[in-house]
């Protein structure tokens, strides 16, 4: 009877290191971009929730507002509403682009240095009081449907 050596080879080594590299060179791409679009929703959210705060603060000053401020008080006075000038974790800054007695626009745009700058298909999301939704892309292109319907 002859005595086998067990054990792995070198040349299996490198087989098994190069297919682990070619599963990671196909799946790390992919959950980036899952990412990217995930992180998505926190600028719309966002957006809903300053809408909700810019009704509420209609409802107690009888126009709209522009001053975003977290860390003053609500006045009617000084127009100060008291909203984040920046999304929950910090991915979006949140500006209303114009306001007045009868409506208002804000936007999302990723914050400095967000991931979600990164993000080619979904660079912009604006709301109107009207509720008109609009996205724009990295081409400065429409993209609606992409980015707010998914």
């Amino acid at each position: 009877m002859s005595h086998r050596e067990q054990g792995v080879t070198l040349i299996e080594l490198v087989v098994a290191v190069v297919i682990v590299g070619i599963l990671a060179s196909i799946a790390v791409p992919s959950y980036r971009n899952y990412v990217l679009r995930a992180n998505r929703t926190e600028g719309r959210a966002a957006l809903l929730a300053l809408a909700t705060a810019q009704e509420k603060f209609y409802l107690q000053c009888n126009t709209y507002t522009t001053a975003l401020d977290p860390d003053a008080a609500t006045d009617c006075g000084t127009g100060n509403l008291r909203f984040p000038s920046t999304s929950e974790r910090g991915y979006y800054t949140i500006t209303v682009t114009a306001a007045d007695a009868t409506g208002w626009s804000a936007e999302a745009e990723p914050a400095g240095n967000s991931p979600q700058g990164k993000d080619e298909k979904c660079q912009w999301f604006e709301l109107t009081s009207t509720g008109t939704k609009s996205a724009k892309n990295s081409a400065d292109a429409l993209n609606n449907s992409e980015c707010w319907g998914k």
